[in-house]
């Protein structure tokens, strides 16, 4: 009978490691992988298996102590104990005043999003479903999105629970910028708003009301038949996506090349206690998208972290003090085991100063498709090759999106590629991110932009034949990024 087992995905990242490391330790009689028969685990697929840096411990001498002279009396005793009893009763008041403030402040701990300053915490899937879940029905109030490459603004109706563009007909710039907060981008950051042409004779549309004196913008729209100007707006919340490099596509993470300043502008650098444990990707100048399982378990505290933007080396980043991360957001649904929702989001406490080397990469918007066989870059400062050291300096490779029925082939992965997760790279290997390339860009070019299209996220090996790089779908998870920008938005301004 067939054997049904399986590989289980594992990531390869944790941690810069400089040139000199301690070789690999092998243990007799350990195994860190458990072994599986082939085809679906061929004993030829190396395993990778993390660095750990250990110290023997030094034998403490020990000292004679002099005996001592005195006897601790009755009375001393109890004066000792009471002052502990105190201590305790100190330490355990401060761990209860810590909670209570935690508990207070933010009642919306866990993935929940609050309503405005209700008190009222809601999940991310309960925006914008038609249904009004906050008291003041601010989930339903402020449903923006932008569609397809072109960022079409389109704004939901919770009556007709359907999408509408916006007709250009007296929009203007401080209607883009609320619009854009709407969408949880800060008003700094606005780009353009501009016309386009209708690409269809009969629909239906939103309008603005003229007469309308709220400053809330979806109560100055009204569902028409009519759009006079017969243009809709496209409305630009970031100027994303622009490289200060010309286009020069490097066909060779493993395999890959040196990265040059402004290539990768949206790259950053993942550090926990000066290491570089994994990358991420510039949305805004507030937000980080990086892999959830970068910061899962003990390294979910966000005061830990430090990131760097626009710098290409290891060495260079350790004199810079970096930016502190203010707010981790890991998917609400995110499993461990199968890699399942592998996407999470860093809140820093300042913003980036965006420039040609720090720059923010495009969100895929509603309504975009990505074929196979479609050329994508990974870029990360993950090893060179498998085993071996991650890199001191950025490196970047073009790798194609592969079909996900052929990934779920029993050769390859054999059904564990979900549709929160695609591959991209080569059959028979060669390029491919590996360890320390966690939670970095996958990016592919499209009208004359560059879209944040997967964060990397797991693999078997790195760059082995039959085993191609893993990556979450960005194209799946925009509409929940979007979800908590607004809200996070929201409670801050």
């Amino acid at each position: 009978m067939e054997s049904d087992s399986r590989p289980p995905p594992y990531y390869e990242n944790f941690a810069y490691q400089p040139e000199n490391a301690a070789s690999h330790r092998y243990f007799g009689g350990y195994n860190m992988y458990p072994q599986y028969p082939p085809p679906y685990y061929p004993p030829s697929v190396p395993h990778y298996v993390p660095r750990i840096s250990t110290h023997e411990s030094t034998p403490v001498p020990t000292i004679a102590q002099p005996k001592s002279t005195k006897i601790c009396t009755p009375r001393l005793r109890k004066i000792l104990l009471l002052i502990l009893a105190i201590a305790i009763l100190l330490i355990g008041a401060a761990i209860a005043c810590v909670l209570i403030w935690f508990f207070v402040t933010d009642s919306c701990y866990g993935s929940k999003i609050r309503c405005g300053t209700q008190g009222v915490c809601v999940s991310p899937s309960q925006w914008c479903n038609g249904v009004n879940d906050c008291p003041d029905g601010e989930d339903e109030n402020r449903c923006v999105r932008l569609y397809g490459p072109d960022f079409l603004l389109e704004v939901y109706s919770s009556k007709s629970k359907k999408w509408y563009g916006v007709c250009y007909d007296d929009w203007n710039n401080e209607h883009g910028k609320t619009a854009c907060e709407d969408l949880g981008y800060n008003s700094n950051t606005y780009f353009r708003s501009k016309p386009l042409p209708l690409n269809t004779v009969s629909r239906s549309f939103m309008r603005l009301n003229k007469s309308a004196v709220d400053t809330d913008l979806h109560k100055k729209l009204y569902n028409s038949d009519q759009c006079p100007s017969l243009q809709i707006v496209s409305l630009r919340c970031i100027a994303c996506g622009t490289s200060s490099k010309v286009w020069n596509p490097r066909s060779r993470i493993v395999g890959g090349t040196a990265a040059s300043p402004g290539e990768w502008p949206w790259q950053v650098s993942l550090h926990i206690q000066k290491i570089h444990l994994c990358g991420g990707s510039i949305i805004t100048p507030e937000w980080i998208v990086t892999a959830a399982h970068c910061v899962d378990g003990a390294y979910s505290h966000p005061f830990d972290w430090t990131v760097y933007p626009g710098i290409m080396t290891q060495q260079e980043m350790r004199p810079h003090r970096g930016y502190r991360v203010a707010k981790i957001i890991s998917h609400p649904n995110y499993d461990s085991t199968t890699k399942n929702n592998d996407v999470a989001l860093m809140k820093l406490q300042h913003p980036l100063p965006l420039d040609e080397f720090i720059s923010p990469v495009c969100l895929p918007n509603p309504g975009m498709m990505f074929q196979s066989d479609q050329q994508c870059w990974i870029s990360g400062w993950g090893a060179k090759f498998q085993r071996g050291n991650t890199s001191k300096e950025l490196n970047a490779a073009m790798v194609p999106l592969i079909d996900s029925t052929i990934c779920n082939n029993k050769y390859i992965y054999n059904g564990l590629i979900l549709p929160t997760m695609f591959c991209a790279g080569y059959i028979e290997g060669k390029v491919d991110s590996c360890q320390g390339d966690s939670g970095g860009p996958l990016v592919t070019r499209k009208n004359a932009l560059w879209w944040l299209v997967g964060d990397t996220s797991w693999g078997t090996g790195c760059a082995s034949r039959f085993r191609p790089g893993v990556y979450g779908n960005m194209t799946v998870f925009a509409d929940w990024i979007y979800r908590n920008m607004q809200v996070t938005f929201s409670e801050i301004f």
